[in-house]
């Protein structure tokens, strides 16, 4: 298998002990697929932080967003040996037929001026603020289009799983959009300029029983309504992205096509990368694909941690031939590595 990443010596570059938590009472346990943008001379990550409660022994907490509640947030607790509680895997369980997260995620900003050592903000950036948002904002996808920023994220609640967007062009004040895409869809990133008039993005919806995890393209003329809809990617059975795929960052423009780097699990949940080309004018159109991933967890931090055996990005910056990609791994620990772009156009040729 091809594996065209250089790591960062340094990797992780960021831990779950390196960001305070939103309040005392919290623990933050993983760290999670930034979005990535440079600003003012600055690499700033967008993180998704993921906390909850300090656990006490026998029980489980996790935290709801709760405008009513002191704080707005309210603290669910059961005892573990409850016969109403189904613990499904170390990210969800369910208690009495209602689902949960064990974490609340919020999203929240880290800078560095050399793109390797970055210090986080010490309060969150971005927090669940509407009963769309109740269970928190995930994997953050940043895309400059024009003199603005657009961050689209997941939006999580009882309701669904959706895309939100919040705009700025400061850093410091943000316009909220509210859900742009409805359940259940999620890995939306946005193409950072228009093609023939209109604006684009990759989105991942979620099959009920026919389909699947597959990626698509839908276009805008606002980058608020969506529609033109159209199946460009699927999963392949057998292969690493044999269980579900979703899109990264925002697509590169090559003079080949644009250069989409994707995710893909197969069926042991294991996460890679690859790639997708897609035609300049028409990006529903594929060019070429990855046979091959030109990434996949293979260092310690990327096999072991909070869910091993995952390399995830959806945030990555682009100097020349370099690219510069800022991952999850484990769903634990952010870390960084270098790419070529020549070189992973290679492989798809």
């Amino acid at each position: 298998m091809t594996n065209l990443a250089a790591r960062f010596d340094a990797n992780p570059i960021l831990r779950p002990a390196d960001v305070r938590p939103s309040r005392p009472d919290m623990q933050v346990d993983c760290l999670l697929n930034p979005g990535a943008f440079q600003f003012n001379g600055k690499i700033g990550l967008l993180l998704r932080v993921a906390e909850r409660p300090v656990q006490e022994e026998g029980w489980v907490s996790v935290p709801i967003i709760d405008p009513a509640s002191e704080g707005g947030i309210r603290i669910f607790r059961c005892r573990k040996d409850d016969p109403k509680l189904k613990l499904a895997d170390a990210r969800v369980f369910t208690y009495d037929g209602r689902d949960y997260l064990t974490t609340l995620s919020h999203l929240r900003l880290a800078w560095s001026a050399d793109g390797r050592k970055f210090i986080a903000d010490e309060k969150p950036t971005l927090t669940g603020q509407t009963d769309l948002q109740t269970f928190g904002l995930e994997d953050s996808r940043v895309a400059k289009v024009g003199d603005r920023f657009y961050l689209t994220y997941t939006e999580v609640s009882e309701a669904g799983v959706g895309v939100g967007m919040t705009s700025t062009a400061d850093w410091k004040r943000f316009e909220p959009h509210g859900m742009i895409i409805p359940p259940h869809n999620k890995d939306c990133a946005l193409f950072e300029e228009k093609i023939n008039g209109r604006h684009y993005c990759l989105h991942r919806p979620s099959g009920i029983g026919l389909g699947g995890n597959f990626i698509w393209t839908a276009e805008s003329p606002d980058l608020m309504h969506w529609g033109h809809h159209r199946c460009i990617a699927k999963i392949r059975r057998g292969q690493w992205d044999g269980e579900r795929i979703g899109g990264g960052a925002s697509p590169i423009k090559t003079p080949e096509g644009w250069l989409a780097i994707y995710h893909g699990a197969d069926e042991k949940h294991r996460y890679s990368l690859g790639l997708l080309l897609l035609d300049l004018n028409d990006p529903a159109k594929v060019l070429a694909r990855s046979v091959d991933p030109i990434m996949q967890p293979e260092a310690p931090y990327e096999l072991t941690g909070f869910f091993g055996n995952v390399v995830f990005t959806n945030g990555h910056v682009v100097n020349g031939d370099q690219i510069t990609m800022y991952y999850g791994a484990s769903d634990e620990v952010i870390c960084g590595a270098t790419f070529s772009l020549k070189a992973l156009m290679a492989t798809l040729r």
